[in-house]
């Protein structure tokens, strides 16, 4: 799991197949050695919906890859082409023969990180360490990230950049990607230097008046260590120049504050808390991030091609409301639905927004299954937050908040070697609820 939780960004975000079954090998291996005998009965409930899930993605599986589906009927494109070449065709649901069994390795790679994180986090020490794993291989790919740009900004690792050249990317080939995880390994420092300052704190109610003197003079060395990589993952965040990446890391940093402290601050002093804190991001925005500032004003908050892109991808939705197109298939379908309004460079492999990428590929109906136990999830993590010095639920929501928000802008969750970090950070959150809730019980 330690592994699992550092080392996916490696190898320039894991996105090649090979890179992906290893992941998957490793996992599965993580999983058969599992302890699985102190889980809980909430965690076999979580357990039992993720299979509900997994059999719901294996029957539209099924449906797209068999020459005989239960239920789907074959896509009008095949007998189309055949009626063109003049000779019978093999007809599927998919509009590429075979491509959803291909295009399995990282919803698989996702589940397993997911299942290994449950289980391994009923142990809070190892979910602590987890937790601590993250932070710093985050930091250390910030590093990595700051002294490439600074030093040689034309390669990455032993390969040579060929895209964002004046962007850091750190080890990954995207920059909206690089921004969204050092967003993450951000919110995750923050969340570690705030239960830091409450820890060295006096004890009761806190008197925020006195918290900055306090801080200057009675500083502890856990605290400072954590301001100095909170400070390192935002500046690395802050250079890859990603617009989405970086304000909705911003977002999430500023929610993250407000539950954190919530038991600490009345109501008018919740309101004076976020003012100040939306304050403090477009300062910082301001200081450290002129180059994003410079993209905002040249070509604003939106992209004209990728909304196009999305109303083409609704339209592909439109035409396979129940099975998709066939997982993995998008940058086969998109082109007969693309747009005349997007620019005639460059090609749409993915959609920039993964939930309309999902049901254009697997169907509404999977779709909304997907959003059905995302949303218990974050529920579910929203409440287990709220308890006191609730670390790792509240790390696990804002991660996982950032990826969806940006997500559904972007393909950040469709990169494994962020989804997996995610999906880990994701089980162990799930897992510290159900034990916080059984406990509060006992």
């Amino acid at each position: 799991m330690y592994v699992t939780l550092a080392g996916p960004p490696l190898l320039f975000g894991s996105r090649d197949p090979i890179t992906i079954a290893a992941w998957c090998a490793l996992l599965g291996a993580g999983l058969i050695v599992a302890p699985a005998q102190q889980l809980l009965k909430g965690h076999w409930l979580i357990l039992a919906g993720l299979s509900f899930l997994a059999l719901c993605f294996v029957f539209v599986l099924h449906e797209q890859l068999s020459d005989h589906p239960w239920i789907a009927t074959f896509n009008p494109i095949w007998a189309k082409a055949s009626n063109a070449l003049g000779q019978q065709l093999a007809p599927s649901v998919s509009i590429v023969k075979g491509q959803p069994l291909f295009a399995v390795g990282a919803p698989l790679a996702n589940m397993l990180a997911l299942v290994l994180g449950l289980i391994v986090g009923v142990d809070p020490d190892r979910t602590r360490r987890g937790i601590r794993v993250m932070a710093w291989a985050g930091a250390g790919y910030a590093v990595y990230g700051i002294l490439a740009l600074l030093i040689d900004p034309t390669e990455i690792l032993w390969r040579e950049k060929t895209q964002y050249l004046g962007n850091l990317t750190s080890t990954f080939i995207n920059r909206n990607t690089a921004a969204a995880y050092f967003g993450s390994c951000s919110v995750i420092w923050f969340v570690l230097l705030l239960s830091a300052i409450r820890r060295s704190l006096p004890r009761g109610h806190i008197e925020w008046k006195k918290v900055l003197g306090y801080l200057l003079t009675e500083t502890r060395r856990p605290v400072l260590v954590r301001f100095v990589m909170l400070f390192v993952c935002l500046s690395a965040m802050l250079m890859t120049s990603s617009r989405g990446g970086v304000l909705l890391s911003l977002m999430v940093l500023i929610l993250t504050f407000m539950i954190y402290f919530r038991r600490d601050l009345s109501r008018a002093r919740l309101w004076i808390a976020l003012v100040g804190c939306v304050a403090a991001g477009l300062i910082l925005l301001q200081v450290l991030g002129g180059n994003i500032s410079n993209r905002i004003d040249m070509e604003g908050l939106s992209d004209a091609g990728r909304l196009s892109a999305y109303r083409s991808t609704l339209k592909i939705i439109a035409d396979n409301p129940w099975f998709g197109t066939g997982l993995g298939t998008f940058a086969f379908s998109f082109p007969a639905y693309r747009s005349g309004d997007i620019s005639m460079r460059g090609v749409w492999g993915i959609g920039h927004n993964t939930p309309l990428e999902l049901a254009s590929e697997m169907g509404v109906p999977f779709a909304l299954v997907v959003a059905a136990a995302w949303l218990a999830g974050l529920t579910a993590l929203y409440f287990g937050s709220r308890r006191q010095n609730a670390v790792v639920p509240l790390s696990a929501l804002a991660v996982s908040l950032i990826a969806l928000l940006h997500s559904s802008i972007d393909f950040s969750l469709q990169v494994a070697g962020y989804a997996i970090v995610v999906f880990v950070l994701l089980g162990l959150g799930l897992s510290r609820v159900v034990c916080s809730i059984h406990a509060g019980r006992d």
